[in-house]
């Protein structure tokens, strides 16, 4: 753990950020703190925390999925400001990828754990500071899965869909409270998240015991473990920090801010189309 930094002066902002091993998180940290933040960049493994702390960022770990590291790291956040936080960003979150049919109940438990109850555990802990102060800004990293359900998705669909009914909930629960609640559908970016999705869909998915045995071959396998370049549209993590950094610094920030072609596309369709014909043309991916 990389040693406590003084309490940030008068005037100066701070932000507890999540998932900064890799792809949005660190770009946001790093993205933040060059524009005068004080970041704690949190990461699930020890040594990750060190090669943060070697970037000249303050650095300790935060693991969604286990509640007591939860609490030390909304501890620790909290000991390290002296009580004071300004804004938070949920960001850590795993895809696993499989058809629902194959999914077994602990694998969906599982991605819940991270992709929402930790966030949520997490959120509740910051929001007696925010509301201490009168201020703050909590800003949750959805997607475009968050807007529109996609084949094989179904796990991490179910998890996003999720976060935002419940961002939804927060932000009107806040109201009057000085605390703005943000959410972010970035779409297609250059994560990592593909690649770490395999360990989760190898321990979860027995894919060559499904019905759709032959349909993996023919399309999720691929897409898996073949390196087929970036996505269409897609964008680098830096897309996401400037859309961050307007949902943070904005004065009256928007409820959802869309990043990428697709995600704007999902958000109008979503809207406008009627179900069945939104089904056809989410099924050709």
């Amino acid at each position: 753990m990389s040693a406590p930094r003084p309490a940030a002066a008068a005037g100066g902002r701070t932000i507890l950020v999540t998932g900064c091993s890799s792809g949005i998180g660190r770009d946001a940290a790093l993205a933040l703190a060059g524009r005068g933040w004080r970041v704690l960049a949190t990461c699930r493994k020890p040594g990750d925390c060190a090669a943060l702390a070697a970037a000249g960022l303050e650095s300790f770990p935060l693991d969604y999925a286990d509640p007591a590291s939860v609490a030390a790291g909304a501890g620790e956040a909290l000991a390290r400001t002296g009580g004071r936080l300004d804004a938070l960003f949920n960001n850590g979150a795993f895809a696993l990828p499989g058809a629902l049919e194959d999914l077994p109940r602990a694998g969906l438990a599982a991605i819940f754990e991270t992709n929402l109850f930790g966030w949520h555990d997490l959120t509740a802990r910051v929001i007696p500071a925010m509301r201490a102060a009168g201020r703050g800004r909590i800003v949750n990293c959805s997607s475009v899965l968050g807007l529109v359900g996609v084949p094989w998705r179904g796990a991490y669909v179910a998890t996003k869909f999720a976060l935002e009914g419940l961002t939804d909930v927060l932000r009107l629960e806040m109201e009057g409270t000085g605390i703005d609640v943000v959410l972010i559908e970035p779409g297609p970016i250059g994560t990592r998240i593909r690649a770490n999705a395999i360990p989760h869909f190898e321990r979860w998915i027995d894919w060559q015991a499904s019905a759709r045995a032959d349909q993996y071959r023919r399309t999720l396998l691929r897409r898996l473990y073949e390196d087929r370049g970036p996505d269409r549209m897609e964008l680098p993590p830096a897309a996401v920090s400037a859309v961050l950094l307007r949902a943070l610094e904005s004065p009256r920030p928007a409820a959802r801010y869309q990043v990428t072609l697709p995600s704007r596309a999902a958000a109008i369709a979503r809207r406008l189309l009627p179900a069945r014909m939104l089904d056809r043309l989410l099924r050709r991916g």
